[in-house]
């Protein structure tokens, strides 16, 4: 007999879905309409849309066909980002995403969660911050309360579970940082273990001890 009780689920907890059941069931209708479809809909009717629902959608945005987007009044995209085909956002909490991004095919956005803690499995969601210039590859997981810091790439098919920090290149699973994103930044991060590796051959890292002749030390010795 399991613990879990799904038939004690209450959707109305841990939720607020921000608009009445009309606008979400008008936006839906629109949504299958203009965004689900496979036709290329331009991506200026698309933004025009998203901001009568209550977006915040920035200049120049591309939103490729079959794109799902939950709730567009939680949904804020910056300047000159491409939203790739299939992606899905699911923004139960704030999606916010910055100028001049790239979200690639099939990435899941996900800002649902439940908590597994407790018998009826309610809702733990929590926001997702993808900043300015983040490049997500193809067919990656953003988990619900994730920052994505500035400039970072997000290689194919990872999973992100916790935060990630600016101008580096992050995979796997779970995805971590690997190395730095521009060709100045790995070039000064060898220099400085070049450096470090010379100090250490030389003697003149920090943190080195100075040589002790072997007699001294066996003289202060404790017996």
């Amino acid at each position: 007999m399991t613990k879990v009780r799904n038939d004690l689920f209450d959707a109305r907890l841990g939720l607020d879905r921000g608009r009445s059941k009309l606008c979400e069931s008008t936006w839906y209708l629109m949504k299958c309409l203009l965004f689900l479809t496979p036709l290329p809909v331009p991506s200026a009717i698309k933004r025009w849309v998203l901001r009568w629902f209550g977006a915040q959608v920035g200049r120049g945005v591309v939103i490729k066909p079959r794109v799902n987007i939950h709730f567009p009044w939680k949904l804020s995209i910056g300047d000159h980002t491409w939203i790739g085909e299939e992606v899905s956002i699911l923004n139960f909490e704030p999606v916010k995403i910055g100028a001049h991004c790239c979200i690639s095919q099939r990435v899941f956005l996900c800002g649902g969660n439940h908590d597994y803690r407790v018998p009826d499995m309610r809702y733990r969601n929590r926001p997702i911050t993808i900043n300015d210039g983040v490049w997500i590859g193809a067919q990656a997981f953003v988990a619900a309360d994730v920052t994505i810091g500035r400039e970072a790439v997000i290689m194919v098919g990872s999973v992100v579970t916790r935060n990630q920090p600016i101008q580096m290149v992050c995979s796997g699973n779970p995805c971590v940082p690997l190395k730095p994103r521009w060709q100045e930044l790995q070039d000064q991060d060898k220099q400085e273990t070049a450096t470090v590796q010379c100090e250490v051959k030389t003697g003149q890292g920090w943190g080195l001890l100075p040589h002790i002749p072997e007699q001294q030390v066996l003289e202060h010795m404790p017996l």
